[in-house]
């Protein structure tokens, strides 16, 4: 069995914030303004997912940012963990559980949140010492009904339901006491990015920050 994750915990790297940008960014170029457009519209955190070949620039500029707290997404191999860490990364997020992943990440002292589809996957989470997962995909599974009905067995365990969720389904997932946040990649989605649309980037996420607040 993997030992319990040592430091600080997801919870307290989000801080009470409730609002996860998931963002696949394609150029290095386009960290800086995101991070500027992201912080104005009153996100505190991110989260760059290592699935374009600039994504590890993307991190260490967004990392150093210094308005958001930053973790990596996508993360498949304990080499592409140890590599986001040492870009910035303050969190680590699987779209899938893998020990191998989460061994990495208690090496190196920091949250890792796995994502789950079922109830023998969050056991295995669970098992591993770790108490926050991500519910992937979301909407696809079934939405706040399979969050509902992994949650009722498992009180102990707190959810970052992504996948598939948008701004008209944020507050009905967040209504759950178990999610700890909602990860969303419409507040700085590929065509934002692309045109540079930093300004909508910047009110898609004041929108979003204000439907999550308590």
């Amino acid at each position: 069995m993997a030992r319990p994750v040592s430091g600080v915990g997801m919870a307290a790297v989000l801080a009470g914030s409730r609002l996860l940008p998931v963002l696949t960014v394609a150029s290095a170029a386009s960290a800086g303004p995101l991070a500027d457009a992201l912080a104005a519209g009153g996100a505190r955190c991110a989260e760059v997912t290592l699935r374009t070949p600039d994504a590890e620039q993307v991190l260490k500029t967004m990392a150093a940012h210094g308005a958001l707290t930053v973790g990596a997404g996508t993360v498949l191999t304990p080499d592409q963990a140890e590599r986001a860490v040492a870009a910035g990364a303050r969190f680590l997020v699987s779209p899938g559980f893998d020990g191998e992943v989460i061994d990495k990440a208690q090496e190196l002292g920091v949250p890792v949140v796995p994502g789950v589809a079922t109830a023998t996957e969050l056991m295995c989470a669970l098992k591993a010492g770790l108490d926050t997962v991500k519910l992937f995909p979301a909407e696809p599974l079934g939405g706040t009904r399979t969050l509902r009905a992994l949650a009722a067995p498992f009180p102990q365990a707190r959810f970052v339901p992504t996948g598939g969720i948008g701004p008209d389904r944020l507050a009905s997932y967040l209504a759950h006491p178990a999610v700890l946040a909602v990860g969303g990649s419409w507040m700085a989605a590929d065509g934002h990015l692309e045109r540079g649309e930093y300004a909508e980037i910047r009110r898609l996420t004041a929108e979003a920050v204000e439907r999550s607040a308590p």
